[in-house]
């Protein structure tokens, strides 16, 4: 269980740290302004950041028979990822000293941003956040029970017949049931 934390929580903060490059790198977005727009734009990337979390963390879209799970993560993934934001906006006032995250930001700004202004910062936060959740919600139920299944070995009802004078099914186990079947059919074919 802790390992499947521990991975959800690397999973979230790669995605996040991917995402947050993609903003800063690419878009060349270094803060989530305090204005409107910057706002909305937090949000748009927290969406984001929560449906490509949900489609790798857990049981990831190309596992076979994950494509409704992923969906259904990828989903509550952005309704989650836009929730996790919405917190880091309005409860989460830490003001980190990161010039080196912000290029080319006046020092002015970032004096007075939070965590949740800057995208390489609050992105892997939220995605390992909800790694850690779709980590530890994949329990892995069917692979376990059809190991357990396939371990244990199925049976069969063989025959109905009394035993010690009592009526009652006999039960074999899948092997000598078909070792039984298969050995009259083989002594009918030596004669």
């Amino acid at each position: 269980m802790i390992r499947r934390l521990f991975l959800g929580l690397v999973l979230g903060l790669v995605v996040g740290a991917l995402v947050a490059f993609g903003l800063v790198g690419g878009l060349h977005q270094a803060l989530f302004g305090a204005d409107t727009g910057g706002a909305i734009f937090a949000y748009v990337a927290a969406a984001l950041t929560g449906v490509l979390t949900g489609l790798v963390a857990g049981k990831p879209i190309w596992a076979s028979g994950a494509k409704i799970e992923a969906g259904l993560k990828a989903f509550f993934g952005a309704l989650l990822g836009a929730g996790l934001m919405f917190a880091l906006r309005q409860w989460v006032h830490i003001t980190p000293d990161v010039a080196a995250l912000a290029p080319g930001i006046s020092p002015a700004e970032l004096q007075n941003a939070a965590v949740s202004a800057y995208p390489a910062l609050s992105l892997p936060i939220l995605a390992a956040v909800l790694g850690g959740f779709f980590e530890l919600d994949n329990t892995g139920g069917s692979e376990k029970a059809d190991e357990k299944g396939a371990a244990g070995g199925a049976k069969k009802r063989v025959a109905d017949g009394k035993a010690n004078g009592k009526a009652g099914p006999r039960v074999a186990e899948d092997d000598d049931a078909e070792a039984e079947e298969a050995s009259p059919a083989a002594k009918r074919a030596k004669r």
